[in-house]
């Protein structure tokens, strides 16, 4: 049977495991643009569950380590990635649900309901993905667990059916294939369940280089809680003896107990032996005590663990400097906003447009449904409408519908022009439901052209890429590369503009100085300036040296 310690020792060494091998799983992605890489975002969802479970009982149940775990995830899910991982655990829990420990049809059940929940999520799933790989180790699960009782064994062979599904991604995917490389979420998936298997085998969990609150990225001082703090010993145990007639010596408990702790206080008085002492075996210590007297009534002795202390008063941190920028507030007004947006010059845009919040993320940097979460809930309004601006954070947005404590309504604005012409499309004399109609029609009508950089070697669509190389995507896709900046800026405006075309924005990020940037702005000027409005705008973006919005 899986007991509640078992399941929740395998989750915290499947997140070990897969922060050990984020790097290789992001390098999978064949697409050369820099983004919030697969492997990472995969790897930041489990170290949520990790962080919760850290400071979990072993005696829970497995219904409650699953559901823990679940809901960390939820919270803590980035990316499209770590979305459908979080989702997949999210349906586990849900089969776990009630269950003190689970057997093998309890385990096939979960793996199938989190199936389930996952295919739900996505539009219009793709088969090659970790969809498939899911539902391929679910279905082996199901038809092991007709036979088999065992929750190991069925395990075991879900894992194998993932492998030999991770291993035909490439003939689903053509991309892939060409590539030569599997789905970077599928392997992601197949790297939690195996890292899951081998400790229901019985290996010892994998280990953390550094202490699970560095493995989050957060080994910052935070207050007076010293987040990088090590604990040698677990417990902390005080007590006090009264001491019998013919005590020995105090100085040969304080010898016993350095054989066995630190941080050893002995304080000899006339009557009493005042203890403290840290160890990872506290009855150890009161054992011994009993030679040398009888514990006194007041103060009883104590022995506290100081793990889960010291991880409860580092997330209580932590949560504190997260919600420092956003205070929960009353639903009082009638629309609010939250948009997604990186770099000073567009988070104050957004602002202008009546953007309440906006939370710092965008490529390369998806913030996680917690992050979007507090964003809503600071926001004073009944109705909420968040733009994501990014195709990578549309699920991660979706999933704080459901926590949130008011309406939310999530646009799915893909780029920042996008999400700009949304807000300019906002009437106060609609309704939620007629504004979310317009809002959306407005963003659609919207062309977005960005310039880039490959941040890998790949071969897209016909075009040899080298790393490094400038990139320009039109409405997400690749167009061309070019080696000069300001050239390839100025060929995508040339592609995008029409007869159509009234408006054509320029926001330049972070790695183009205002120099550069006029020039082209010079130049767009002197070929479209007697027909179209033209406009330069500094968003001190990182990654996209260039937005261009045409409309």
């Amino acid at each position: 049977m899986m007991n509640g310690k078992l399941l929740k020792t395998a989750l915290c060494s499947a997140a070990v495991t897969i922060e050990k091998n984020r790097k290789a799983i992001d390098e999978l992605n064949v697409y050369p643009v820099p983004d919030g890489d697969t492997g990472t975002n995969m790897s930041m969802t489990m170290t949520a569950a990790r962080r919760e479970l850290s400071v979990m009982s072993d005696d829970a149940a497995v219904s409650e380590v699953a559901e823990k775990a679940a809901s960390a995830m939820l919270r803590g899910a980035r990316g499209n990635s770590g979305v459908i991982l979080s989702l997949l655990f999210r349906g586990f829990a849900k089969g776990m649900a009630g269950l003190e420990e689970a057997d093998g049809r309890d385990v096939a059940n979960a793996l199938e309901i989190g199936v389930q929940a996952a295919y739900k999520s996505v539009m219009k799933p793709t088969e090659g993905t970790i969809l498939t790989v899911s539902r391929m180790g679910a279905q082996k699960a199901q038809r092991t667990a007709q036979e088999q009782s065992d929750p190991v064994v069925v395990w075991e062979q879900a894992c194998a059916a993932a492998e030999e599904a991770l291993a035909q991604t490439p003939e689903q995917l053509p991309i892939l294939k060409k590539a030569g490389v599997v789905d970077a979420g599928g392997k992601g998936l197949v790297t939690v369940w195996n890292a899951m298997l081998a400790v229901f085998k019985g290996e010892a969990p994998a280990q953390a280089e550094e202490p699970v609150q560095k493995a989050a990225q957060e080994s910052v001082a935070i207050g007076r809680v010293d987040l990088e703090e090590e604990i040698t010993f677990t417990y902390c145990t005080e007590f006090i003896v009264e001491k019998k007639k013919d005590c020995p010596d105090p100085f040969k408990l304080r010898a016993y107990l350095e054989t066995i702790g630190d941080c050893v206080v002995v304080v000899d008085d006339d009557e009493i032996i005042k203890v403290h002492v840290h160890t990872d075996n506290p009855g150890l210590a009161l054992q011994k005590a009993l030679e040398f007297g009888q514990f006194v009534n007041e103060p009883k002795p104590k022995v506290e663990n100081m793990r889960i202390q010291h991880a409860g008063r580092v997330r209580e941190a932590q949560n504190a400097a997260a919600d420092e920028d956003y205070v929960r507030a009353e639903p009082e007004q009638t629309f609010g906003f939250v948009a997604v947006a990186a770099g000073e010059g567009l988070e104050n845009m957004f602002r202008e447009l009546g953007v309440n919040h906006v939370v710092k993320g965008g490529q390369t940097m998806n913030p996680s449904t917690e992050d979007i979460l507090k964003a809503i809930h600071a926001t004073p309004a009944k109705n909420v409408f968040v733009l994501p601006n990014n195709k990578n954070i549309i699920m991660a947005a979706e999933q704080a519908v459901s926590l949130a404590d008011r309406n939310v309504l999530v646009l799915q604005t893909r780029t920042i022009p996008q999400g700009m012409s949304a807000m300019l499309a906002f009437d106060e004399t609609l309704d939620a439901e007629g504004n979310r109609i317009a809002m959306t029609r407005a963003f659609e009508k919207v062309s977005t052209g960005q310039i880039t950089f490959a941040a890998r070697d790949s071969e897209i669509d016909g075009h040899t890429i080298r790393k490094g190389e400038v990139l320009a995507l039109e409405n997400g896709r690749l167009a061309f590369t070019e080696r000069e900046l300001n050239k390839a800026a100025y060929k995508l405006c040339k592609r995008m503009v029409n007869g159509d075309t009234g408006f054509l924005t320029v926001t330049y990020g972070a790695d183009v100085d205002e120099e550069t940037a006029e020039r082209l702005h010079t130049r767009l000027q002197e070929k479209y300036g007697d027909r179209l409005e033209i406009m330069l705008v500094n968003g001190g973006q990182p990654v996209y040296y260039y937005i261009i919005a045409a409309e």
